[in-house]
């Protein structure tokens, strides 16, 4: 596997970053162990959890498989934002929250840092300058190596670079946001901002949920059982089928089955290996159930897709948009020409 700049910092990663918003929910400790142990063989370096992922259970997965290992070969990513309690301040992105959730996030992890630690979404009610203020004392009291942020829109990402950069204080290393072949509109603001700020890519959903996985294909009336697809329906979800079920999504698979086939590779690999191609990204988190889902998403590393193939793969998943992310207004600024 290769390895890639975390954005501007020196800090190298995997180009594959393995999320365990899976641990401890549809893979038991044993499995998800395993799991982190086939990655770590495999090149990768590179895990991304959160506090909430299964109320702190992901957490202590992930803390102990770290036990009687080299924590400096691992990068340890989590977040901190959603509630994780009953109460008035277990929520949000206050000093209060932040730095109980530090602590916290650390005694389950079972280490003396975080390598990277995000906000999980932005927070309305708190003060950016609160917010990034204390992000920056986590790094001066050696709790925090580098921090990140999680769906944030363009416009808010830019503050809190600009405000921290103003302020002297630790700035954003890293943005993740939903990105795939399904969910293109990351591009058109908050990609830009990442390689003009030198912020790296993090994308998660890279399979949007399974949709991209190649468990679908047109003509399909309805998900298969015991899929991702079929509960997100149930539970309203995003990637419920109700929502991708269209000619759109069936114009995108049709083409990922088509250079899925000319490069002997699966769907998913393909999907994975396509966000590899984009030049802001650093290392799509994948997700997995078990070991079979794992071991088809690392065949994603390790070659590359054509320039025509991608291109065929941008064609079938491009956006219809209006100014101004349209052409016109593209040309324009190229340009300089009215």
């Amino acid at each position: 596997m290769q390895y890639r700049m975390l954005g501007r910092t020196g800090l190298k990663v995997s180009e594959l970053c393995l999320g365990a918003m899976t641990f401890g929910r549809e893979a038991n400790e044993t499995d998800s162990h395993h799991m982190l142990d086939r990655f770590v063989a495999a090149g990768g370096n590179f895990i991304d959890t959160a506090d909430v992922y299964t109320h702190g259970i992901s957490e202590e997965i992930v803390g102990h498989w770290l036990k009687g290992k080299r924590r400096s070969d691992h990068v340890i990513a989590t977040k901190v934002r959603f509630a994780m309690g009953e109460g008035c301040n277990d929520v949000g992105l206050t000093r209060k929250h932040i730095m109980d959730g530090a602590e916290a996030s650390l005694r389950r992890l079972g280490t003396d840092y975080i390598d990277l630690y995000q906000v999980h979404a932005w927070d309305p009610l708190t003060p950016l300058e609160e917010t990034l203020s204390t992000l920056n004392d986590l790094v001066r009291k050696g709790w925090v190596r580098y921090i990140g942020v999680s769906n944030f829109r363009a416009w808010q990402l830019q503050k809190a670079i600009y405000t921290s950069r103003m302020q002297g204080w630790e700035v954003v290393a890293s943005l993740q946001p939903q990105y795939n072949l399904l969910c293109r509109a990351t591009e058109f603001e908050l990609l830009p901002l990442a390689e003009h700020e030198g912020v790296g890519i993090i994308p998660w959903s890279p399979l949007r949920g399974g949709w991209l996985s190649g468990k679908f294909h047109r003509g399909m009336s309805q998900p298969p059982a015991n899929t991702r697809i079929e509960e997100a329906e149930k539970q309203g979800w995003g990637e419920a089928w109700s929502k991708y079920n269209n000619e759109s999504t069936w114009r995108v698979l049709d083409a990922l089955f088509t250079v899925a086939e000319q490069v002997e590779k699966t769907p998913a690999q393909v999907a994975l290996n396509w966000l590899l191609s984009r030049k802001a990204v650093t290392a799509p988190i994948i997700g997995a159930r078990n070991m079979v889902q794992l071991e088809s998403n690392l065949g994603a590393s390790g070659w590359s897709l054509s320039s025509e193939q991608v291109a065929q793969l941008d064609e079938a998943s491009h956006l219809s948009v209006s100014y101004p992310y349209d052409e016109a207004a593209e040309q324009q600024q190229r340009s300089g020409r009215v």
